[in-house]
């Protein structure tokens, strides 16, 4: 895919693996399934011409949030949270 948004916009365009940054280990099922989900909605959202919303998952569903409720602001998991 990275390829095919380079040769569409003439920008340089990487593949990035966010389980594996934000965890240090190797990608599972649920961060495949997850940046699938992720990343079908924000490719939806940008072919419907819809900018300046990013997309979370808020549960167990993807949903989306307008930059503007969230720029500037923190939000930290709790230290006794099971994944940090």
């Amino acid at each position: 895919m990275a390829t095919q948004l380079e040769e569409a916009t003439g920008l340089e365009s990487r593949v990035s693996i966010l389980g594996y940054v934000q965890r240090g280990g190797i990608p599972c099922a649920h961060d495949r399934l997850l940046a699938t989900r992720l990343g079908t909605m924000g490719a939806k959202l940008v072919d419907d011409g819809e900018f300046g919303i990013m997309v979370a998952a808020q549960g167990g569903d993807a949903t989306t949030v307008a930059l503007k409720d969230v720029a500037g602001k923190g939000k930290y998991a709790p230290a006794a949270h099971p994944r940090v």
